[in-house]
């Protein structure tokens, strides 16, 4: 079956919501599908607490913003998209606001700040510690209004459709009845998240497999500075739930196992020593963690039966501030651990959090595939670099999801319709899903599950938050043995209704593609800088690596890395510092 669309859109949470409201009012005259594989108020975007950065206060400015930035990226992002990003994050919550999001407020009336991870100033908007939820509800209602706009709820795309370099559509499973669709259109929009679930121990929801990014990979489309991961200091040992950052902005501290502010032995990029045991905890997330991995090589972690942890402390807060800016951390930590932090220390450790890396962009969303553009988690603008600053991100998928949205409606606007070779590249997609999949006989000799594992902890070994050349030579080989391990996975579900074993094999398939462009990027780049960092190349290297790597999947389905310059317009290279 075949449905015709003007722009189509994988992915229904915060980026992909604001690019259609964009597309909507750029274009009315367009039809406009949301395809997401759950419910929208069930993205990711829901789950983040903390807030979103955005100059406001008058002891601010937008240099600060960009440079706070700059610097804590190390200096890999590029400077002409940071200062764009930094001047339209405002507008962008503002906007916001007037479409309802209720951003919390001071006594007078003012938009409430909160300090966050390697800002110097006070420029985090928060709707208590739910502002994803807030914000993802906005943009959902939002979106209501317009007529134009389609969804298609539980739809799993498989492949992105493109014939000689030209985007025609997708081809996606509706889940709840296994029907398989074609859905054409002039452009398309991937703001599928990020991949942290190729990772064991992750913040991120159990949606988060990668599959915007696989699918722009198997489409010609590079994935930009994939070595680059995230890793949240503070998530909640065995369930990996994150404790936002926002519970250190509010005074909370982090101790090892004497109860000592351990941070304070070490260099987070912050030069004068005088403020240090106040804002500590608030230094950039690849330094804590990095400081968390030496605890526990100095034997001062916490041995719980999920790993090794330390402490957060937020018992002299007062239940009265924690019940009134963060009141989402305690119920998290009296559900899911039992703990009162009002009253009691709260078990943390580092996870896996963010994707600094994703779909090769420019700063309108448009990736080297003609018509597919990306905007959000699953995009490489690049405005993150090597290390996202907290509160950063929310803000990023509405600026770049808005300019993806307008770029793809113009676009849209004046492309012609499917090609014939584009049409049949669909049915062999139908075929291949049928007779490779359904058709696949049961007694294969892997099992999904076993496979997904075995990945996960090759990833957390060879490629996690320290890394070397032998571990990643390692996990290199053992990721191309796993590829084809895949193609003996078994299905024993043939069912057409809510299939969850042909999902989490399709699934299983991107994340596979995902790693194996994770760890060859890392393995390339010879040095140490934010988020990856080598023992065996512990020093950055600008002579060699001031630039963005880019991951092409080549004919044959390996890996090839090349390399592209960072963008610098008026911040020269310079020590990466927080706090000056």
């Amino acid at each position: 079956m075949t449905t015709a669309h003007d722009v189509v859109l994988v992915g229904g949470g915060g980026a992909g919501l604001r690019a259609a409201i964009a597309i909507a009012e750029a274009r009315p005259e367009l039809d406009v599908a949301v395809v997401s594989k759950v419910y929208p108020m069930r993205s990711h975007t829901v789950s983040a607490e903390g807030g979103a950065a955005g100059v406001i206060g008058a002891d601010d400015s937008l240099d600060e913003h960009i440079y706070d930035t700059i610097s804590g990226s190390d200096w890999l992002a590029d400077q002409d998209a940071v200062e764009m990003f930094v001047e339209e994050a405002p507008r962008e919550l503002i906007r916001l606001e007037h479409w309802g999001c209720p951003w919390s407020r001071e006594p007078d009336g003012r938009v409430a700040v909160r300090p966050f991870g390697g800002m110097k100033k006070q420029r985090t908007w928060f709707a208590a510690d739910k502002t994803g939820f807030h914000m993802l509800h906005t943009l959902f209602q939002t979106s209501l209004k317009y007529g134009t706009i389609h969804r298609y709820d539980e739809w799993f795309v498989t492949k992105l459709v493109v014939d000689d370099g030209v985007i025609q559509g997708v081809v996606a499973i509706e889940l709840s009845t296994g029907r398989i669709e074609t859905m054409t259109a002039k452009a398309v929009i991937l703001a599928t998240g990020g991949c942290g679930r190729v990772f064991p121990f992750t913040t991120n929801a159990a949606i988060k497999t990668g599959d915007g990014m696989s699918l722009a990979y198997r489409a010609g489309a590079p994935l930009k500075d994939m070595e680059f991961v995230q890793y949240h200091p503070t998530g909640l040992p065995f369930t990996g739930i994150l404790i936002t950052e926002a519970a250190r902005a509010e005074g909370g501290w982090l101790l090892n196992k004497d109860g000592y502010r351990y941070l304070q032995d070490y260099d987070l990029g912050k030069p004068e020593p005088t403020p240090v045991l106040r804002s500590m905890e608030l230094g950039p997330r690849d330094r804590l963690s990095q400081a968390f991995v030496h605890e526990v090589e100095e034997g001062r972690a916490i041995d719980t039966p999920y790993g090794p942890a330390v402490h957060l402390d937020l018992r002299h807060l007062g239940a009265k501030v924690i019940d009134a800016k963060i009141p989402f951390v305690r119920e998290l930590c009296l559900k899911y651990q039992n703990v009162d932090p009002a009253a009691e220390l709260v078990q943390v450790r580092p996870v896996v959090h963010y994707m600094m890396g994703g779909v090769h962009t420019d700063i309108h969303g448009a990736t080297p595939v003609k018509g597919l553009y990306a905007a959000g988690e699953v995009a490489c603008v690049s405005i993150n670099g090597a290390n996202r600053l907290g509160s950063n991100s929310l803000p990023e998928l509405l600026v770049f999801g808005a300019r993806a949205g307008r770029a793809a409606a113009e676009y849209a606007a004046g492309a012609s319709g499917p090609t014939r070779a584009g049409l049949r590249q669909a049915d062999d997609e139908h075929r291949r899903i049928w007779r490779e999949l359904r058709g696949r006989e049961p007694n294969g000799n892997e099992r999904i599950a076993d496979l997904r594992e075995q990945m996960q902890h090759t990833m957390e070994g060879g490629a996690g938050i320290y890394r070397t050349g032998d571990s990643l030579t390692k996990a290199v080989d053992t990721l191309h043995e796993f590829q084809g391990r895949r193609d003996q996975a078994r299905i024993e579900d043939h069912s057409h209704t809510f299939n969850t074993e042909l999902l989490t094999f399709l699934e299983l398939s991107a994340m596979l593609d995902v790693a194996e462009t994770i760890v060859y990027s890392a393995l390339r780049r010879e040095e140490s800088r934010g988020a990856h960092q080598r023992t065996d190349y512990s020093a950055r290297d600008n002579d060699r690596f001031l630039a963005h790597s880019l991951a092409h999947r080549a004919s044959d389905g390996s890996c090839q890395i090349r390399y592209l310059p960072v963008t610098i317009t008026r911040w020269p290279v310079g020590e990466r510092v927080y706090g000056r």
